[in-house]
Parts: C-alpha cells; structure tokens; sequence
C-alpha cells in the first residue's frame, strides 16, 4: 500500500508541474506574439513616416511618431540593407549619451550596438520594412525584460516546487521510519520486560540445582545459558536508548563474539577468526557489538546450510577500523545487496528478517559506522563489512 501511495504521490506531483509548465510556456508565448505584433506595428509607422516624404499623400505624423515613442520596454535596432545603425531605443548602453548630440555615439556604445545587432542577426526578431523598391530597412528587436523575467520564472517556479516535493517526500520517509523505529524500540523493551520474569525464576533454580544432588559440570553449563539469557535480555533493553560507549580493542571484541559462536555451531563449520596485528582502539558497546557479530555468523551458518566455513577478519584502513565476516554460501544476488536490511527481508522458513535491521541500526545509529555487503557471488559466497570509526 505504501508503495502505491508512493507512486500516486509521485505520479500527481508529476502532472503538476507538467502542467504548470504547459500553463507558463502559453503565457510566454502569446506575450512573445504580442511584442511581434507591436514590432509590426513599429515597423508600419516608420514606412508611412518615410514614405510620407516622398509623396503629397497626407498622414498623421504626430500618430506615428506616437506609436514609435510609445514603445518604452522592447529594445530596437533599425538599419538599412548595408547594415548602418539608423535608430536605436530602449538599449542600457555602456556610456551616457551625448544630450546636445543623441545621435553621435561613442567607441564603446557603437561596439556595443554592433554585437547587440550581430546576436539579433541570428534571432527570428527581425522585421525587414521596404521603404520602397530600391531601399528596405530592417527592425531588430529583443525580447522585452518582462517577457525574459516571464520566460525564467517557470523553472524557478518549478525549481521550487520540486525542491518542496523532495521535501515532502523526505518528510513522509522520515515519519515512516520514525513509526518503524517506535515499533522496534517498543517490541525490544517489551521482549526484555517479558524475559525479564523466567531469567530471574531461573537463576534462582540455579542456585537450588547443587543442593538437589545435580552434576556439577552440568549445572555450570546451564549457568552458562542462563547468563546468556540475561545478556541477550539486557541488549534488548538497550535498544532505543544510548547505550553506553567504552574504549576497547576490536580484535578482542570480535575475537570473543568468534569464540562464543565457535562452540555453538555445526561442527561441520569451520569458523576461523584472523585478527589485524596489534590492537585496534574503538569505541563501542561490547553487548551490543557481540549482538551484531553473532546475528553475521548466525545469517552465514543459515545460508551454507551448516556446512562450509567461516572466514572473520579485522583490519584498519586510514582512520577506519574495519571487520568482514566471510562465508562459502549461496550467496546474494546484487540487486538484494541493500533489501537483506530491510524489515521483514528474509530468505529463511521460519524467521522475522529483523536481524540485519537490527544490525545496521545498532552499527549506524549507536557506533556512527556502517555495514554492507562488501561482495557476493551466487554459489561461492557473501562477504559483510563493517566500519567503525579509530579512536
């Protein structure tokens, strides 16, 4: 459902501004056809003023010459067939015109108007006007600054309506996985509660199982399991709040999380643990680090159906402490390399997928580092990495 409503979102903001587009792109292009109009109109009163010199046929000057002193915003340039300036208007030039003298320009006005009438020579804005049949002007003219201001304001218009749907679309990814976190923090802390009761019932069992004649290697094993509920309960408590961060050596870290697991696999997994030369200072919290460490091998065992072996390496590069858990599985296809931290991802029968949802926050969020699949090939194998910052 979400992601249809995704799509909707997407789809309507789409035709909006398509729309909007459409809308503006008519608006400039009738005010263009309106200045062509009044371009025509321009060039009509200077053929009447001009023929009207040539012959006894009576006109209205002072119109004409109205209609050419009415045009206030649209930059002209008029010039005969040789290419001579003969009128200018509506130009900002480079230097003050002369009062006493208008049509004396100077060096740089005269550059200036030549490269204004080079770039409109390869515009559509020209108008040619015959004077007669020997003579014809020609009227160049730009587009007025309303009509370049109108011509820019529907992308800006657009730049911001696209900068404000992202918004919104940040916002609604943002508030989902708010809600997503709340069920994570609320479903861990109800879980620890809930262990909270039988760990407590059993470890004072424990205490009564020596007086009851039980083995004693037996009940320290299942002293051993039962500290590891409390463990396991105690790193559910600690999601959703900040956990507590503490220098240590990752090689020791890892190395303790390998050697925990090592005993409770398949003895038909070789799990190996290799770590860098000397130590690696990190900050992090150990319980929850083991956490992320033992959910790896746990995925790695799951996927080479306890069979294979397992490769646990650490090592630093620059300022970045790294470790990658390696395994001879069946490996992930690229397109799943991001969807296996997804919420509910799982390739396994029985399972919820939160794992490696877990796993990334707890590294992402709580150590200010990251995990990923490094690599994976299809019937060979998976390498995660993950990276944490030196101390």
């Amino acid at each position: 459902m979400l992601r249809y409503g995704k799509a909707i979102f997407m789809v309507t903001a789409a035709a909006v501004v398509a729309m909007f587009l459409y809308v503006s792109t008519g608006l400039v292009r009738d005010l263009s056809a309106q200045e062509r109009q009044r371009m025509e109109i321009w060039a009509d009163a200077t053929r009447e003023i001009v023929a009207s010199f040539d012959s006894d046929k009576a006109v209205d000057i002072d119109f004409l010459l109205r209609i050419i002193e009415s045009n206030t915003t649209i930059p002209v340039l008029l010039t005969d067939d040789a290419g001579t300036i003969l009128q200018y208007r509506n130009f900002d030039l480079p230097q003050p015109v002369d009062s006493l003298n208008p049509g004396a320009l100077s060096p740089a006005n005269e550059a200036f108007l030549q490269s204004k009438l080079h770039a409109l020579a390869n515009t559509p804005n020209v108008i040619d006007i015959a004077i007669s049949p020997a003579s014809v002007q020609h009227l160049y003219y730009e587009d007025s600054t309303l009509l370049k201001r109108l011509s820019f304001y529907p992308y800006v218009v657009i730049a911001v309506m696209l900068a404000f749907i992202v918004v919104v679309y940040v916002a609604m990814l943002s508030s989902k996985r708010a809600e997503q976190n709340k069920v994570w923090v609320g479903l861990s802390k109800e879980t620890a509660h809930q262990l909270g009761t039988p760990i407590s019932s059993l470890m004072a069992w424990m205490e009564l199982l020596p007086d009851m004649g039980v083995d004693t290697a037996t009940v320290a094993e299942m002293n051993k399991d039962v500290n590891r509920l409390s463990t396991i309960a105690s790193r559910f408590s600690k999601i959703g709040s900040v956990p507590q961060m503490v220098p240590a050596d990752l090689n020791d870290v890892v190395g303790s999380a390998a050697t925990y697991m090592a005993t409770r696999i398949s003895s038909r997994v070789r799990l190996t643990f290799t770590p860098a030369p000397g130590a690696i200072p990190v900050e992090l919290c150990a319980p929850l680090f083991e956490w992320v460490m033992e959910n790896l091998i746990k995925n790695a065992v799951d996927a080479m159906e306890g069979r294979g072996t397992i490769d646990v390496t650490t090592g630093t590069e620059g300022r970045t402490a790294f470790v990658e858990v390696t395994d001879s599985g069946k490996g992930i296809p690229r397109k799943n390399f991001k969807r296996v931290f997804n919420p509910g991802y799982t390739t396994k029968k029985r399972g919820w997928g939160l794992g490696l949802t877990l796993a990334r926050r707890i590294i992402d969020q709580y150590h200010m580092g990251s995990i990923f699949v490094k690599s994976s090939t299809p019937g060979i194998g998976t390498t995660f990495r993950i990276t944490l910052p030196l101390r």
